[in-house]
Order: C-alpha cells, then sequence, then structure tokens
C-alpha cells in the first residue's frame, strides 16, 4: 500500500475519495480519471498507417497534429527572466521536551547528552537549539518560487510560501537579490501579493493568461526552485481540469509537469508564454514528483491578485445561503427536468432572505448564467460585486421565480448567520415510517438533544438498518423540518405528505433535516 503523506499531516478529499496531498514548499528547518475522449478505435491500415475508426453511423474524422515542439528552449529563454525564487527567514519557538516533565528526575540525564554547558552558556558553545539543546528561539527559513506580473515589482506566489515570515528575499533569474514586503494574502486560494522596490528599474514580467481555455492534452512548462537546487524547468501536458483539493474556491489545473517541494508558487505556462496556473500541490507517496501535481487556474489567481493589489485584501460578494447539489432523487422528488443547479438548505438573515429566497428553493440562474452545481455558484457568487444587485432565478414548487439580490461582502459576513426559525408544532404520536421510528419535538426532548426548548419538527428515534432510511444515511437524532418542502410537526402532516408525493407519481419525498445544527436534504424513496 502507499503512504500518501503532507506536510501539514492534512487529508484532503477530492472527488469522494481522501487524499494526502503534499504542499510544495522546502523548509530548510523543518523537516478522478477524466472521461473518455470518445469511442473511437485506433486500427492499423493496410500501409500501415493509424486511423481512426469510429463507431457505426459517425464519421471518419481526421485526428490533428499534436507533436511536441522540437525544443522549449526558446520559450524558456523569453520567460525565464520574469520567474524568481523566494527564501524566507521566520524565527520559531524551540521545541521542548516532551518526555519529561520540569523537575523530572530524568531531566538531569538529559541534560547530560547536552554535552558542556547548559541554558546560561553564551551562543558560541556550537550546541543546537531543540529537545537536546538550549531552549531559546530558532531561525528557520524556506525556499519557495514567484513570478513577477508587473514591471514595478509585483511579485505572485503562494501564501503558505511567506507565512508567517519575518524576511522575504527575492532572488531574481539575473541572480540580483531585493527584500520583498506582503501587498496581501488569501488563505482561501493560497495566494500571496508580494512587492519589491525596483527605483528607477522597469522588471522583465509575464501576463495572465485564460485557464479556461486550457485543454486536457495540452503542452505545459513550468518553471521555479524545486528543492532548493535553483532555476529549473519542466515540461508536461495538462492531464485534468477543475481538480478540487480541500478550498471553498479550487479550481486547479492537474499536470504531469515534474514539479517538487520548492517549486511552490511557481507559475505554469501555456505555449504562447502565459500563466495559465499557479503550482501550488502534488500527490505524492514520497513528497517527490510522481507525475501528479496541482496548478491553480489563472482565471481565479488574477482576480485575486487584483483585489490584493487593489485593495490588500479579497472583497468576494456573499448570498447568505447554505445550499447542496441537487440529486438524481431530490430532482424527480422536486419535478425538476434533470438534477442540476443548488438546493438552498438554509436562508439566514442576509441578502438572499432579504430578497424573498427560501429554504427548499434551487437555484437555477445567476446574474444571467445557468447554475449546474453548488460549487458553480459559489464561484459565480464570489465573482460578483459587492453591493450590486444581480438577479437570481429560483425554481419552486416546480415554477420559476424571479428575485433580485443586492449582494454583500463574505469577509465581512463570514460566522455572522444566524439560525433560521422554527416552524409551528401540532403534535403527533411516535410511529415507524420508512425505515425510521420518529416522533414531534417536546422541550424534554430538544434538552435531551441540546437544541433550543423551541424547536419543532420531527425527531427520528431510531432507525432500521435494513431500511430506506438507513440506505440515505439518516440518523436517530435527526430532526425533520419539513417533507415534499412543507413544515412536519406531526406524523400525520409526513404520511400527507407521502401520499401527495406518491399521488404525484414520485419515487421519492424530500425531506429537510437538521444535524449537529447544520441543515440537510435528503431524497428519501417512498416505493
Amino acid at each position: 500500500m502507499t503512504t500518501k503523506t503532507s506536510p501539514e499531516g492534512s487529508a484532503i478529499k477530492s472527488r469522494g475519495r481522501f487524499l494526502a496531498v503534499s504542499v510544495l514548499a522546502l523548509s530548510l528547518g523543518l523537516g478522478a480519471v477524466p472521461a473518455l475522449l470518445s469511442a473511437q478505435v485506433a486500427t492499423q491500415t493496410q500501409d500501415g498507417q493509424t486511423a481512426i475508426v469510429p463507431p457505426p453511423g459517425q464519421p471518419v474524422q481526421a485526428a490533428p497534429s499534436q507533436e511536441a515542439p522540437p525544443s522549449f528552449a526558446d520559450l524558456v529563454e523569453r520567460v525565464s527572466p520574469a520567474v524568481v525564487n523566494i527564501t524566507t527567514t521566520s524565527t520559531v519557538a524551540a521545541p521542548t521536551n516532551p518526555m519529561f516533565p520540569d523537575g523530572s528526575p530524568f531531566g538531569d540525564l538529559f541534560r547530560d547528552f547536552r554535552g558542556p554547558g547548559g541554558p546560561d552558556d553564551g551562543p558560541g558553545d556550537g550546541m543546537p537549539n531543540g529537545p537536546f539543546g538550549r531552549g531559546g528561539p530558532q531561525r528557520s527559513n524556506a525556499l519557495g518560487s514567484g513570478f513577477v506580473v508587473s514591471a514595478d515589482g509585483y511579485i505572485v506566489t503562494n501564501n503558505h510560501v511567506i507565512d508567517g515570515a519575518d524576511e522575504i528575499e527575492i532572488e531574481f533569474y539575473s541572480g540580483k537579490k531585493l527584500p520583498a514586503k506582503v501587498v496581501g494574502t488569501d488563505k482561501q486560494t493560497d495566494i500571496a501579493l508580494l512587492k519589491v522596490d525596483t527605483g528607477s528599474d522597469q522588471l522583465p514580467f509575464v501576463k495572465f493568461g485564460d485557464s479556461d481555455v486550457a485543454r486536457v492534452g495540452d503542452w505545459v512548462l513550468a518553471l521555479g526552485n524545486p528543492l532548493g537546487q535553483g532555476f529549473s524547468a519542466s515540461t508536461g501536458i495538462v492531464s485534468a481540469r477543475n481538480r478540487e483539493l480541500s478550498g471553498t474556491y479550487d479550481d486547479y489545473l492537474q499536470t504531469d509537469a515534474a514539479i517538487n517541494r520548492g517549486n511552490s508558487g511557481g507559475p505554469l505556462f501555456n505555449m504562447n508564454g502565459d500563466v495559465v496556473g499557479v503550482n501550488t500541490a502534488i500527490l505524492s507517496p514520497n513528497g517527490g514528483s510522481i507525475g501528479i501535481g496541482f496548478s491553480m487556474a489563472s482565471n481565479v489567481v488574477n482576480k485575486v491578485v487584483q483585489q490584493l493589489r487593489d485593495y490588500g485584501e479579497t472583497r468576494r460578494g456573499w448570498l447568505g445561503v447554505k445550499i447542496q447539489d441537487v440529486t438524481p432523487d431530490m430532482a424527480d422528488a422536486l419535478g425538476l427536468p434533470k438534477p442540476e443547479g443548488a438546493m438552498v438548505t438554509d436562508v439566514p438573515q442576509g441578502p438572499a432572505a432579504d430578497a424573498g429566497m427560501r429554504s427548499g428553493d434551487v437555484i437555477t440562474k445567476f446574474a444571467g448564467g445557468d447554475i449546474t452545481s453548488s460549487r458553480d455558484l459559489v464561484r459565480r457568487v464570489a465573482d460578483a460585486p459587492v453591493g450590486e444587485a444581480v438577479d437570481v432565478v429560483v425554481m419552486r414548487n416546480g415554477k420559476p421565480e424571479d428575485l433580485k439580490v443586492t449582494l454583500g461582502r463574505r469577509e465581512l459576513a463570514e460566522g455572522t448567520s444566524q439560525p433560521g426559525s422554527s416552524v409551528d408544532t401540532t403534535g403527533g404520536s411516535e410511529e415507524d415510517l420508512l425505515g425510521m421510528k420518529v416522533e414531534p419535538m417536546t422541550p424534554e426532548i430538544a434538552a435531551e438533544l441540546g437544541v433550543g426548548r423551541d424547536s419543532k419538527g420531527l425527531v427520528v428515534k431510531s432507525v432500521d438498518p435494513e431500511g430506506v432510511a438507513a440506505d440515505k444515511g439518516l440518523n436517530a437524532g435527526d430532526i425533520i423540518i419539513e417533507a415534499g418542502q412543507s413544515p412536519v410537526n406531526s406524523v400525520t402532516e409526513l404520511h400527507d405528505q407521502i401520499t401527495q408525493a406518491k399521488e404525484a407519481g414520485r419515487k421519492s419525498v424530500l425531506l429537510l433535516l437538521r444535524r449537529a445544527g447544520e441543515p440537510r436534504f435528503v431524497a428519501l424513496p417512498i416505493e
């Protein structure tokens, strides 16, 4: 079995699998497959040439030429003056000895391993700091890469390259070194913008390209400072697009160009010499390149850099809703033609609530563009201007509704959302239904579950492990707030919604649950 590691020791979920992703910063003091392109089949013709034979009923198409360029030397020579090495210095607290507490009789024994001298010795005794050395602060160095994006000295890199640094030094391709200051950072996309004082000099710089037109199979060139070895070039292709790692705004190009620790923050160029990605992470069992690298797409980075340059911070739009993807079961339960859009699970106080948006609405259009998924909506909202009204179309009770929402600013709103209000109750009795046992919420049950005494809905008391509720992930303690997009506070009301769904010819009933305070829709089969 291959073990995948990361410096931070974090597991990252990517398309339903947990992958450990190695972040590409070299610290000197610290230790899903894309779809098939077509069903065409390659065969040998009588003259020995390769022909592309399509399935029956489709015309034969000539294969476009995808020959590798004879050399990347001209491209490397043209763009390399804008690529830089970055060295950071930071002060870190010395590690303490975790093995024995202060006053332990074994403390004297381990002090002996430090050799002559001790905590009061001067700095020239040659003993290292650390568990068996002196306990003072240490100076730590780290290396990374970056690239110049303006003649007056703005430089782009990864946030993790310069995070916590006391001093930042930029080494240019010519060998010249200059100190840099941080203009702004964005941890969401792991991007940082630096600035050097160039005086009257004009620096060579590179431009951002359009990452949306990058295709799987396109040639790319990666430049940077791998493993602290200095300027280095590697080539490969775009292996996949729209990869997600762990961030809300992730949009990575995957490449097989060799990138390693120290390449962090370096550019990924297309064949025109435009930056289409910022090298950020690799998937690796040993910390070295195995041909699976990730570069944050330039169309994401360019917008972040512009905001950091203008404001010193990011300013993203905020809609004020909690959302999830629409599954095929949900689409059937809602009567939607296909499982697209973003399902609204909760509408706390904010722009969407002010515009009349409701829990259970499915957002299908935002600012004139179709919404295919919740991820799509998050990106579009983030890119929308703060304080301006945008047109939003939602599907509600099977009909489109036009709303106009004036967006807030996400950075100011994070952490301020309040839970939605409770619905009215009518009472009822405990009953087994759809593979679960439910009963109306009471103040006593609310106290037992640790929720507000005025909470309403139906409480799932137990779940049949062989039933449909268990298959859909329902657990004891879940609170059913709605069924069929109507409040349910009694078993009778839940029965009624199931009956209505069956009469409408639907195979599922849509439930709105609240688990640990978080809302979520589940389409529960009723056949």
